[in-house]
This record gives C-alpha cells, structure tokens and sequence, in this order.
C-alpha cells in the first residue's frame, strides 16, 4: 500500500529528508514523529515555502502542503491529514474532515479521471449511527490524486464544497528522490493539470483541466547571495470547467461571467506564471506567483485572477516537475470568491 501525507498543524507528519520515512513510499510505515510545523525556508531568500521537509536538499526526498489559514480557523485550508492511498483496493483514507463518511473515499462514479491523467475519488454520501441504524447524510469531499510515469513524483487534492466558506481541505505535492539541476541552458516542460473549484460565499464543487507548459532558464537571472537566480515561466492554457457529474460548463460559467460584466470572452482566461529572481532553490523547490487578465468593455486590461504555483523539479537533469497552482478570482458572480486548485505533473 502506497501511503503519504497532508500536513496539518495539530497532526504528525512524515518527515521526507534523509534517514527519515518516505510519506510516499510503498509499504511506508508512518512512524516518523516530525510535527510538519517547519516551514522549510529556501535557500538565501526572503521566501517562506509551505510545510513540509523541515531540511530540503537536492540529494533527498521533499513532500510539501498546503499551510493552515492563521487569520481564519473555518476557512479550513491545510486541515486533511493522514492521507495514504491503498492501491489494492484503490482508494484513499483521509482523516480530520468531519461528515466524510468512514474516512475511505472510492474511485469516483460519475467522475473517475481527469485529464486522462489524475485519478478522482469521493466519500460516502451516507454513514449510519450504530446504535439507532439511522442514515446520516455526508458532506461532499472529493480527492485528485497525480502520480508520474515513474511513480516518483505525486500530489493530492481534497477540497468539500459543502460550506458557505471555502470548507475544510489540503493539499500535498512530492517528490521521491533526488535532483540534478543543470548549470547552463534551458528547458520546457508540458503536461496537463486537473483541479477542484470552490467557492467562498456558495456551495458546491467543480472540477477543472487544462494544459500547461513550464519553462526554466538555467542561466538567468544571475546567482546572487550562493542561490539559484533561474528564470521560471509558466502558460496555463484550454481551460475546461465540469461540474459534479462531469458535465463540461465551461460556456455557462463564460456566459455568466460575460453577463455580469459587460464583456466578451473567447475562452477561459489564459494563466501565466510571474517572472522573476528568487523563484527557484538549489533543492529543485519553485514558488511564484500566477495571474490571469481579460479585456473589458473599454479595451482596458483587466486582472481576473491572481495567485500562487508551488513546484519541485526532480530526476537526472531535471526530467520531470510536480506541483499545485492556486488561483482565485472575484469576477465570478456565482460566489464572492472562486478558488481553483490544480494539480500538475510535467516532463521534458
């Protein structure tokens, strides 16, 4: 059985440094007591990673997620924890998200994959008090889970769309080895993403795919202070949305956001990577920035979205990157909010 875990604050999580256990491993045993509380700061820079491997380096194992909400305990960011996957049977156990059923989630029904790619699994709709046999409906939770061609590279996604909130969730992102990054040159990577949309403000969930290319300038920017200075840009582009069942809405969500703006869009905004100095350590861990634009009636450029990508580049010369991008935007008048959390594995 293939297990690995989503930090939460008052939960134990597996350490993936050297001589510790491997959260992802098969058959992994779970009793490494590191808290998960160290934030796993870069390499000479004023960047603060999410929690994780409290000492990161290129030669070993680094797991990463999604950190608590410090200014709000309800918006439920970073609570699942204790999340393994058994692969004989197929599903996942998830622990401290409350009304999931008994906490092991099938592979879904109606929504069994995304992107071809990423595995897609649900709680239990009901569960049953023990003493009176009565049905008690559950909230619902989904979980994406990613894994690369070599199984060396994983992520998971566990969001509920059962709150007036965002609702209580996490995710976590992996890599199961070691990196070497070249000094010199370029690369690009491509692959697609698959995500949970929900909504602060409404209920429910969607899910979303779309195809990503990732490139890093190995030469620039310049190293400053012993620190990588290379240059990592991103493009999210044919952004799909589907709701519950599978259904592709992406035209309704258009049209009512066309709607109640004033606009016209040809396709979902495109998504793009900040770039700058200072994104990318020796260890292979990448954080930056993403946004996304649209036009409105005037001509003039708007900000649709904005928010944050978090990577790990892994393999012999960097053959391979797993992450999560997390976009928010305000534009949608279905809630005060949308947030989009997608996972993503990409190969050179």
């Amino acid at each position: 059985m293939s297990r690995f875990f989503i930090a939460a604050a008052t939960a134990l999580a597996l350490s993936a440094c050297s001589g510790g256990s491997n959260p992802f491993a098969e058959g992994g045993s779970g009793t490494d007591t590191d808290t998960g509380t160290d934030t796993g700061t870069g390499i000479d820079s004023d960047r603060t990673l999410p929690p994780g491997t409290p000492s990161p380096g290129a030669d070993s194992a680094i797991y990463r997620s999604e950190p608590t909400s410090e200014e709000d305990a309800y918006a439920g960011n970073g609570y699942a924890s204790d999340i393994s996957y058994d692969s004989a049977k197929d599903t996942f156990t998830v622990n401290n998200l409350a009304f999931d059923g008994d906490n092991e989630y099938a592979r879904g029904t109606k929504v069994s994959s995304l992107a071809s790619k990423y595995a897609v699994y649900e709680a239990d709709d009901l569960a049953t008090d023990p003493d009176s046999s009565k049905p008690i409906s559950q909230f619902r939770h989904r979980a994406i889970y990613g894994v690369s061609r070599n199984g060396r590279d994983k992520f998971a996604i566990v969001r509920t769309g059962a709150y007036v909130d965002y609702g209580f969730g996490g995710f976590i992102y992996q890599r199961d080895g070691d990196v070497t990054l070249p000094s010199t040159g370029q690369a690009i990577y491509n692959g697609v993403m698959a995500g949970l949309r929900d909504f602060n403000g409404a209920g429910g969930l969607e899910y979303s795919t779309a195809d990503i290319e990732i490139a890093i300038d190995f030469d620039d920017f310049d190293e400053t202070t012993g620190s990588r200075g290379d240059a990592v840009s991103g493009v999210i582009t044919n952004r799909r949305i589907f709701d519950i069942d599978g259904a592709d809405i992406t035209s309704n969500v258009l049209t009512r956001i066309e709607t109640s703006e004033g606009i016209t869009l040809r396709s979902y905004p495109t998504a793009t990577f900040k770039v700058g100095p200072g994104v990318m350590d020796d260890n292979g861990e990448i954080l930056g920035e993403v946004s996304s634009y649209y036009t409105d009636s005037t001509g003039a450029i708007q900000e649709f979205e904005t928010g944050n990508y978090y990577a790990i580049v892994s393999g012999n010369n960097a053959k391979r990157i797993v992450g999560v991008v997390v976009l928010e935007n305000s534009v949608d008048p279905i809630a005060d909010t949308v947030r989009d959390t997608s996972g993503f594995i990409v190969y050179r």
